[in-house]
């Protein structure tokens, strides 16, 4: 499987947005769960980190 997506600009930066049915395809809730991304053989790969977000210390 694989998708074609538009990398957006942020700051100084370039950002991807992932779309809810690739967050259900791995299982993130991203208000709770953190990604985790490596790279290998020149490929982005980004799966579900282990690590949940610490919302105690988040600031609204």
């Amino acid at each position: 499987m694989s998708f074609e997506r538009k990398l957006m600009r942020n700051g100084n930066g370039w950002a991807l947005s992932i779309n809810s049915t690739i967050l259900g395809l791995l299982d993130v809730n991203p208000e709770i769960n953190m990604v985790k991304y490596s790279i290998e053989n020149n490929k982005l790969i980004i799966t579900k980190s282990d690590k949940k977000i610490d919302t105690k210390n988040l600031k609204v």
